[in-house]
């Protein structure tokens, strides 16, 4: 890892390839690495549901991916799982089914979710097989690596990494903070 980042800014950029939520001309641009077998990132995914209900338009929410298989050896399946679904057109209905079920993630389970969120599961299937997105994931890990992180949730609110904690409240604070930053700016 030759790149790395002392200031804990978000190196990638937001871009077409990420999966977005929100306005993408919002005041608070809020990115998250996440784990779907982590149960912090579980928790994280209840609070940024919550977070997003209760600021709605101020807020774009990008996820990517940080499986980390030598702690969660179903994430990084679980991952893929979700980009099989995203190239079907539901990448967030998967990612939710994937936090709400956090402990039953085996191969098993995901080509169950697969068949409930109905996707062409003999291309869902084809396409785990083959690993067709893992260097998709990759990218995200190698992202995400380049720019400090090093476990999960980890949070980058308007570029800049989120270190306090994680829980609805704090998180919403920093986050009505930095919008309220934006607006002075302009």
């Amino acid at each position: 890892m030759s790149q790395t980042n002392d200031n804990n800014r978000l190196i990638a950029p937001i871009s077409q390839r990420d999966h977005t939520q929100g306005a993408i001309n919002a005041p608070i641009v809020l990115v998250e690495y996440g784990n779907y077998q982590c149960p912090h990132s579980g928790e994280a995914h209840r609070i940024i549901q919550q977070i997003q209900q209760q600021i709605g338009d101020q807020i774009y929410f990008a996820f990517r991916h940080f499986p980390q298989p030598q702690i969660y050896p179903q994430s990084q399946k679980a991952a893929e799982a979700a980009e099989i679904a995203a190239a079907q057109g539901k990448f967030w209905q998967m990612h939710d089914t994937l936090f709400n079920c956090q402990k039953l993630l085996n191969n098993g389970y995901l080509v169950e979710y697969a068949h409930q969120l109905e996707l062409n599961v003999p291309q869902f299937l084809r396409d785990m097989t083959n690993h067709i997105y893992a260097d998709r994931v990759a990218e995200d890990v190698q992202s995400g690596m380049h720019s400090g992180v090093n476990s999960t949730p980890a949070f980058f609110i308007n570029s800049f990494r989120y270190e306090n904690q994680c829980d609805a409240e704090s998180l919403l604070k920093a986050l009505l903070k930095a919008g309220n930053l934006c607006k002075h700016k302009l």
